[in-house]
């Protein structure tokens, strides 16, 4: 959240722009409990700072393949 406590929210589409992925991953990790949907059950909305916080920490975790 930012520091007045309100989230800064986008809609699936922004998200997935933001994170450099599919509208179908995001929702994925919906489905996974990566991360958390907010909005109205006609609007999918994702949090920002949780949605960068989630790419920093995949970042700083190696893969292994």
């Amino acid at each position: 959240m930012t520091e007045k406590g309100r989230r800064r929210t986008v809609p699936t589409e922004l998200a997935a722009l933001a994170a450099g992925v599919s509208q179908a991953t995001i929702r994925k990790w919906v489905s996974r409990g990566k991360i958390t949907r907010y909005g109205s059950p006609q609007r999918a909305e994702y949090d920002l700072d949780e949605l960068y916080e989630i790419l920093s920490r995949s970042a700083r975790t190696p893969r292994t393949d």
